[in-house]
């Protein structure tokens, strides 16, 4: 009886070493802004559930192109609202699925101390070299940026010193680089538990540009695999919502 006692405890043992049976992997495609915090969410995401999310971070735009070209993504965290729902109209997106899951903020960023004043300013000064914004055809908070300018009076100014990347990521590169002296940026690439990481900033008001509304939804591709859904689920979950909110995100 002892013998046959101790079988359950170890099968139990045997159960915990192993993987979830039903785990699998989801396709995702990450708005660039959202790199960090996705990062942390997908090793959680994969520690809590044995599911493991493939990343790929880019533009908006771009990834809507891609996925209208077939590309084998699963689900999307986008940069805005507007993209979910457009490949929900195209029936690219399975309804019902779209959520909000963070809402962004812009900021002005250099990677110097004291370059940057916290009313925004030196915009106004303009004796900086080149200001980095994302794309604004491709990605939102590109949009936000020149959206934010022309509301200050100060787009038309401004704009032979704008340089632009293909993302808010490469934007972010061109200022910590020094290629560029400042430029907008999501304010999650440079905020941590309530403080600027590094350099200076100036969070742009959201009554100066559309709020940044990002969506989420599972595509086509993803309808039938449970690890989309579960991917979904976990989005809402309180531990990836601290997450969200640690890297300067509303909810």
């Amino acid at each position: 009886m002892t013998r046959f006692a101790a079988l359950p405890a170890a099968l139990a043992l045997l159960a915990a070493a192993m993987p979830p049976a039903l785990a699998g992997e989801v396709q995702v495609a990450v708005a660039a802004n959202f790199t960090a915090p996705m990062q942390q969410i997908a090793a959680a995401f994969e520690k809590d559930t044995g599911h493991k999310a493939q990343l790929a971070f880019g533009a908006t735009g771009k990834f809507y192109a891609q996925i209208a070209n077939g590309a084998p993504f699963e689900v999307l965290l986008a940069a805005d609202d507007a993209t979910p729902l457009k490949l929900e109209q195209d029936k690219l997106a399975v309804p019902g699925t779209r959520f909000t899951y963070a809402v962004g903020q812009l900021a002005l960023w250099s990677a110097q101390p004291g370059v940057v004043d916290g009313g925004g300013q030196v915009l106004a000064k303009g004796d900086f070299a080149h200001l980095a914004i994302a794309n604004p055809k491709t990605a939102p908070y590109g949009a936000a940026a020149i959206e934010t300018l022309t509301k200050l009076n100060l787009l038309a100014r401004l704009q032979p010193k704008i340089v632009q990347g293909e993302s808010i990521a490469q934007a972010y590169q061109f200022v910590s680089s020094g290629n560029a002296s400042l430029g907008f940026v999501a304010l999650s690439q440079v905020w941590r538990d309530g403080k600027v990481t590094s350099g200076s900033a100036w969070i742009v008001p959201e009554k100066l540009h559309a709020p940044l509304r990002q969506d989420a939804v599972i595509l086509a591709k993803g309808g039938a695999n449970p690890a989309a859904r579960a991917l979904e689920d976990y989005l809402k979950s309180d531990k990836a919502r601290a997450i969200i909110r640690a890297f300067g995100y509303g909810l």
